[in-house]
């Protein structure tokens, strides 16, 4: 199996411990200098850089929280001056404001050698002609991958996401080999496909990169039977780097996380304990060769494991488990970040005041639905009926235009949805990961 960068992929333990000691001291300093928020939490602590002497001092360190980067909104958080920012990307925070994430240069060169590894890992090489079905935009799915596959030397063809009936025709045309996106949305081209009866082996498709939502070994079989490819999980957090934190290798025993760049911990989500190796809990990175936006033990907030037990590819770094759990009560929607606060806020926005509500999280077919459900309350009862449609509508443009994603909003009889002590359920997710 090919391996893009073997000097960092299959360095030793001990060699890699070197390595990444020099490098957070390294961000340590930079951040101490240039960070106002860092400098200020390691003053609380009494921590100067130079107290930082080995990795395991990196558990002395304060976490970073979404909450600490909304703070700072939108530069706050940012190491170098903004003249040296040559991208700007952002994801959705709990509220309407995004945090917004900068990149240097020469973080740009880091990120498409990272999704070059993984994309390597997967099959990729320069004779592939990649089209990719993540959203071009804000959020840094569809850059992240389009920037490794021209390292690599594919060929990139940047469809976007949706327009289904094209998709299918460019990979008949121009006989795409890999396919990008999310998972979901590639079992509705599987969908598609079968329903036009067209036979998926006439495709050219051999690879494909899915990520940006919680996925099963069902789904991959169902991915990989329906489009007649090798389907494989990566990894990325917005915040910290994304896609390129981790990904799947050819053995598909879990995902290679990029240690030379990040240094992972597993941590308890209650007590913010650190675990032993093995256990599951909540995923904790520190960036390590980031330039304008480095994080110090950021909690992604994504349950898993690690194994640091050897790989049969070759790679020595350790592999991450697949995330399909999350310690706080975020929802991932076609691959966007919702909150259920996001939700609310835009509900007691448009009624002027508390609405009794319910989150519903589905999967239609192959993609996955949210659907709001309002209990009608004395004030929405005495609107007129034209006037509870405007309500509605207006409910469903807000909670659009702050999610990011298209959702129904449908008003229920006052207090028929189940409750618990007295509470309602704020969401309820059927689906089966």
């Amino acid at each position: 199996m090919k391996i893009w960068d073997p000097t960092h992929e299959c360095i030793s333990r001990d060699e890699l411990e070197q390595l990444q000691l020099e490098r957070l001291q390294a961000t340590i300093n930079r951040v101490h200098k240039n960070v106002t928020h860092y400098r200020k939490k390691f003053a609380e602590l009494g921590i100067i850089p130079e107290d930082i002497r080995s990795l395991s001092d990196l558990a002395k360190l304060p976490f970073t929280t979404k909450d600490d980067l909304l703070t700072d909104y939108p530069y706050g958080m940012f190491a170098v001056p903004l003249r040296e920012v040559v991208r700007i990307h952002s994801s959705s925070g709990t509220t309407s404001r995004p945090i917004v994430v900068g990149y240097t240069k020469n973080d740009v060169r880091i990120w498409s050698n990272l999704v070059a590894r993984f994309m390597t890992s997967a099959g990729v090489t320069s004779d592939d002609l990649v089209q990719i079905a993540f959203s071009y935009g804000l959020f840094t799915g569809a850059f992240g991958i389009h920037y490794g596959a021209e390292a690599i030397g594919a060929s990139v063809i940047p469809m976007s996401t949706g327009n289904t009936e094209k998709q299918i025709m460019i990979m008949q045309d121009y006989r795409s080999t890999v396919l990008v996106g999310t998972p979901s949305y590639a079992l509705e081209i599987a969908s598609r496909i079968a329903q036009a009866g067209i036979d998926p082996k006439s495709l050219y498709l051999k690879v494909g990169l899915f990520g940006g939502e919680p996925w099963s070994e069902k789904m991959r079989g169902e991915i990989e039977a329906g489009l007649c490819l090798n389907a494989t999980d990566n990894y990325g957090v917005s915040e910290v780097i994304g896609p390129g934190v981790a990904g799947e290798c050819r053995c598909r025993t879990g995902l290679h996380i990029y240690e030379d760049a990040f240094i992972p911990e597993i941590i308890d989500p209650q007590s913010g304990a650190l675990l032993s190796p093995g256990s599951e809990g909540e995923l904790v990175l520190t960036t390590l060769s980031k330039e304008a936006f480095p994080m110090i033990r950021y909690r992604t907030g994504d349950i898993t494991r690690l194994d640091y037990a050897p790989c049969a590819c070759g790679r020595t770094l350790v592999r991450m488990q697949r995330v399909l759990q999350r310690s706080d009560d975020m929802l991932i929607i076609r691959g966007v970040n919702v909150y259920p606060s996001q939700i609310e806020e835009a509900i007691v926005g448009v009624a002027g005041g508390q609405a009794p509500c319910q989150i519903v999280v589905d999967r239609r077919g192959a993609m996955d639905s949210l659907e709001v459900l309002i209990e009608v309350t004395d004030k929405i009862f005495s609107l007129e009926l034209q006037k509870q449609r405007s309500f509605l509508e207006t409910v469903k443009k807000r909670i659009s235009s702050v999610t990011g994603i298209g959702v129904s909003v449908r008003l229920v009889e006052a207090n028929s949805l189940p409750r618990t002590a007295g509470k309602i359920t704020p969401v309820v997710d059927n689906r089966q990961f």
